[in-house]
Parts: C-alpha cells; structure tokens; sequence
C-alpha cells in the first residue's frame, strides 16, 4: 500500500509543478493585460484594472511561489493551489465579465493532471460557486455589459447600477434571473461537459496507474523470487574451488553465465567412488524458469544413474527413458556424459546430441574430438547410447561447454564459433584450468561487446597431472 500511495504522491508533486508553471503563465498574462490596458489598448476602466489587476497577478504567482520555495508536500497543496487559480479567475471575471469565459474551463482542465475524480469534481464544484459570485459581482462593478443589461447607457457606480436593476425588475425585466439562466448556465453546463470529460480521464488514469503500480510491484516480486532461484541454482552446482585440494592427480574448473535470472545449462563433477570422477556437461532446449526445473530433474536423474555405477552410455539411457516418461513441455537435453578413471587417466564418455568436446595431449594444441553423438534426451523413447575411452596421460586436458559459447553472436549477427574457442584456448594451452575458461569467457566477451547473451554460457576443463 504505501508503494502505491507513493506512486500518487509523486504524481501530485509532479501535477504541482506543472500546475504551478500554468498559473505563472496566467500571471503573465494578466500583467500583458494589465500594461496594454495602461497604453489605451482596451477600454476597460483603469481605476477598476489598477484595483484588481494586483489582486489576481499575486493570486496567479502564489502557486509557483509555494512550489519554487519548496512547498510541495501534503495532500493540501493541491487544493490551494487550485483555489488560488479559481480566485484569480473569479476577481479578473468580475471585472471583465465576458472576456473571461474561457479561463474558467482551465482549472477543471488541469484538475485531471491529478488522477483524482475527486479532485476535479471539487475543482468544479469550486470554479461553479466562483463563478456565479464572479457574474454578479459583475453585474454590479465589472464591465458594462449591454446585452446583459438591455442598456446601451453605461451605468457605473454600485448605487446606480442597483438602482437601474431594481427598476428593470419592477417593469417586469428580472435581470438577475435573465443572467443566472442565459449567461451563468450555460457556462455551468459547458463546465460540466469539461468536468464529465476530465472525470473519465482522471478515473482511467487512476485505474491505469494503480494497475501499472500493481504490476511493478508483481515484477519486483517475480524479480527477487528469481534472484533467489539463481542462488539455489548456483548452490546446487559445484562452485567452490579446488573442488578438491587433496587430490592432486588432477585438476578441475567449470563456470556457468545464466543468459536469464535462472538457466537450463549445468554442469557438475563428483567423485563417484575414491578412484571415479564423473563429469556431466548438459543443456536444456528452453530457457528461463521452465528450463531450469527441467534442469534439476534431468541433473538428479543423472547423477543417481552415474551413482549407480552405470556407464555414461547406459546412465544416458536410462534417464532417457525415464524423461520420456513426463515431459509434457516437450523439451529436450542435450548432454555429455564421462566418468575418468583417476588412478590410469581412463575416461569414458557418451554423448547425447551435446557438442563437440575439445581435448589436448601435452605439448600439443587443443583440438575439436569430432565423438559420436547419439539423440538427444527426452527426444524418443529406448534410444541407444555408445560409450568411448580417452587414455589422458598427465599434462593431457579435456574442455567440454555449451553451445552458448559457441554460438555467441556479435552486434552484427556473427558467431563465436569453434575457430574462435579453440584460438582463444591455445593462447595460454598450458594454463591452469581456471585461466583457460577466464580466458575464453574474456575472448566471448569482448567479441560479444554491446550485444545482448541470448544463452547460457556453461564452460568445464578438467587436466590430468599425474
């Protein structure tokens, strides 16, 4: 609640303002009135503009006073500001008794910058009083009117004036009854269309802005909901390293950049006995939320087979099927799958429709190791999956990724592509394994530049050392 209620009070400074800088336009106005008066340009009585002139200026300049010395808090202000406006209008109507018919439509227009029906009928309700006070005020001091009066004989002074209307009632002319219904009502129902007309606008635009407040604070709610289902993400995915510090027979890094709050690529590694180290490497088709849950099953499902002592071949399959099983989504994973023999530098892997892993025998560069794939998961039912052994001998490394990396596209529609990964791991191809990935998200990055990532970005490199 004091989200929105903020959200309106920011409106209202905003109205404030802008309702302040029309009234100092009035105001100008007024005094160019006032001085082309002074000069013969009018005919209008100079006594009468020197009387009220003064009086209806300050009343117009008030608002941007209050407003510029920084008066401009409290429900009030509004209210004021439009009572002055309404009193400057009916003190210059007074006088000038038809020249102003159209300055009173102004404060039921700028009314509806508020957003409040209620704030606009009270501006009508107001500028309807005024300006029947403002019409007989007139009668009585304002600007002979000849139409008003059926009189071409200008009368001045209030005495006279009184006098000739009490005479023209008696003769059967019931002046303040002719002007009430044939000059003061018809500017009343012409207000009325106006305020009919704002009132809509302004209870639209309440409706709008309190649904535009609704949904910003649904979007701040999905917002944080998301930021902490990337940080259950993160915390699910190995992320403190050296993973682990007594083994020095090898040497693992992996990193995952989501393109969105939560992302379908993973990675993990985790010793499935003390000589078996299973590595898994694996992208879900969609992205976003459904991605990611479709992530955590696939990613359970396979490392209670790898568990289980299955193979990477066998392990592929049978979460295939199980896949299979329950995805009404209709999405797929692709996935690489190797287990490494920690004691011989053994690995055997399978590979589900992923791509290409890069392998580099030491002292040589990385190269792109074209395996065979099989189909995707979650793809179709009881499909085969092959399994193949790499002997890595020490300083030997294997580099395994999404194809987010590969097809990071630059502002012009580029790829990344495979020429580019392998270029930016053979710079340093004796790094350890955290340089080598810093080294390629480095190169992703600065061939990206301004371009938005539209995938996960998911890099694993594992060196044997001994």
């Amino acid at each position: 609640m004091s989200d929105r209620m903020d959200v309106f009070r920011q409106n209202e400074r905003d109205a404030n303002r802008y309702t302040a800088v029309c009234t100092l336009a009035a105001a100008g106005v007024a005094l160019l009135m006032w001085l082309l008066n002074s000069l013969d340009f009018f005919i209008v009585d100079k006594s009468m503009m020197n009387l009220t002139m003064p009086i209806g200026t300050a009343l117009f300049a008030l608002p941007f006073v209050m407003v510029k010395c920084g008066a401009n808090s409290g429900s009030w202000l509004k209210y004021l500001i439009m009572l002055c406006f309404l009193a400057g209008i009916a003190i210059l109507s007074s006088l000038l008794t038809i020249q102003l018919i159209l300055a009173w439509a102004c404060p039921v227009i700028l009314s509806c910058h508020y957003y409040s029906p209620r704030f606009t009928g009270f501006t009508l309700a107001a500028a309807l009083i005024l300006m029947l006070a403002s019409v007989y005020v007139g009668l009585y001091f304002g600007v002979w009117d000849a139409n008003m009066m059926r009189s071409n004989q200008e009368i001045t002074g209030f005495a006279e004036r009184a006098a000739f209307i009490r005479e023209a009632a008696a003769a059967g002319d019931n002046i303040l009854l002719r002007v009430f219904n044939f000059y003061y009502l018809p500017r009343a129902v012409i207000l009325a269309v106006i305020f009919f007309i704002g009132f809509t606008l302004s209870g639209r635009t309440h409706r709008l802005l309190r649904q535009q407040e609704k949904d910003s604070r649904e979007r701040e709610r999905i917002g944080a909901e998301l930021h902490v289902a990337t940080r259950i993400q993160s915390s699910m995915l190995p992320h403190t390293f050296p993973a682990f510090p007594d083994r020095k027979e090898f040497e693992i890094f992996a990193s995952m950049n989501p393109a969105k709050e939560v992302g379908g690529d993973f990675y993990d590694f985790f010793l499935i006995d003390e000589d078996r180290l299973a590595l898994v490497m694996a992208d879900v088709s969609d992205k976003g939320v459904p991605a990611a849950l479709f992530m955590v099953v696939t990613r359970t499902l396979i490392k209670n087979a790898l568990q289980e002592g299955l193979s990477p071949g066998a392990a592929l399959e049978k979460v295939n099927n199980r896949l299979c099983e329950e995805n009404e989504a209709q999405m797929f994973v692709t996935a690489w799958l190797g287990v490494y023999r920690i004691s011989d530098g053994t690995l055997t892997a399978s590979n589900a429709g992923h791509e290409f892993p890069v392998i580099r025998a030491k002292g040589d560069p990385f190269v792109l190791l074209r395996d065979r794939h099989g189909f995707v998961l979650a793809g179709q039912k009881n499909t085969a999956y092959h399994d193949y052994v790499l002997e890595l001998q020490p300083g030997d490394s294997i580099f395994v990724y999404t194809d987010g990396v590969t097809e990071a596209t630059d502002a012009g529609g580029l790829l990344y592509g495979t020429d580019r990964l392998l270029e930016a791991l053979n710079r340093e191809p004796d790094a350890p394994c955290d340089r080598l990935i810093g080294g390629v998200r480095e190169d992703i990055a600065a061939f990206v530049g301004e371009a938005a990532q539209f995938d996960d970005l998911t890099l694993l490199c594992l060196t044997r050392k001994r």
